[in-house]
Parts: C-alpha cells; sequence; structure tokens
C-alpha cells in the first residue's frame, strides 16, 4: 500500500458529531490541555485544535449572521442602530450612573451605584445586544 492511499484513507476516517462535541466540551473546561483531552479519546491533538478553529470560525458567521438580521430588523422597525452618543455629568450628590434607552416609543430609565460600574457595564451589554 502506497502512502497515498494510506493517508486519503485517514481523511476520509469521520469522528461522531457527538465525539466532536464531547471532546470540544472539554477542552472548554477551564485549565484544560487539548492534548490530555486528545489523548483520552484517541484523537490527534492536532485534529482538535482543526475542530476548535472551525467550531470558533462556525460561532463569528452565526453570531454576524445574528447581527444582520437584528440590524435589517430593528432598520424596519425604524429603530436606529449603532452607538448612541452620550453625555456624562459629573454628579455631586452621590455617586450614581444613570442610563436612558430609547427604541421607538419605549423608554427605559436604570440608575446604579458607581460602586456597580461594572455590573453595570455587564448589563448594558447585554440589553444592547
Amino acid at each position: 500500500m502506497d502512502m497515498m492511499t494510506t493517508a486519503s484513507k485517514r481523511r476520509r476516517l469521520e469522528r461522531s458529531p457527538e465525539l466532536k462535541a464531547m471532546v470540544l466540551a472539554e477542552c472548554e473546561r477551564p485549565g484544560a490541555s487539548v492534548a490530555k483531552v486528545a489523548m483520552a479519546h484517541g484523537v490527534n491533538a492536532n485534529l482538535v485544535h482543526g475542530w476548535r478553529r472551525l467550531e470558533r470560525e462556525r460561532r463569528q458567521a452565526a453570531s454576524a449572521a445574528l447581527d444582520q438580521v437584528r440590524d435589517a430588523a430593528a432598520a424596519r422597525a425604524g429603530d436606529t442602530v449603532g452607538f448612541v452618543p452620550v453625555m456624562v455629568e459629573q454628579s455631586t450628590n452621590g455617586a450614581t450612573i444613570e442610563i436612558e434607552f430609547r427604541r421607538g416609543s419605549l423608554t427605559m430609565k436604570s440608575t446604579w451605584p458607581m460602586t456597580a460600574a461594572a455590573q453595570c457595564a455587564a448589563w448594558a451589554r447585554e440589553i444592547l445586544r
């Protein structure tokens, strides 16, 4: 058997989607080693790195597609899409963060203590997704 035939057979050997999902999930755990996870499942680490790259690309493409759908829906609804200028004022009556969101005829206001600025930023990111 020549080398080309052996290499072709190896490339055609498909792993089940369940195995790929399990391996990728194990690789996402904090402190996980791709090499150790691959070895535990009898798979080459380079193959697992390839699966991870493809999964990252798939997620990015899905996220970009979802963003396009959201932007199109917002445009159809008459909403503006993008960044909105924010005016920051120095407050002397206690340090707070005040946020006002507007979408069409709906307005939402929120006030956060300055000590929770990180949580406020995380919340705003989720709301603006």
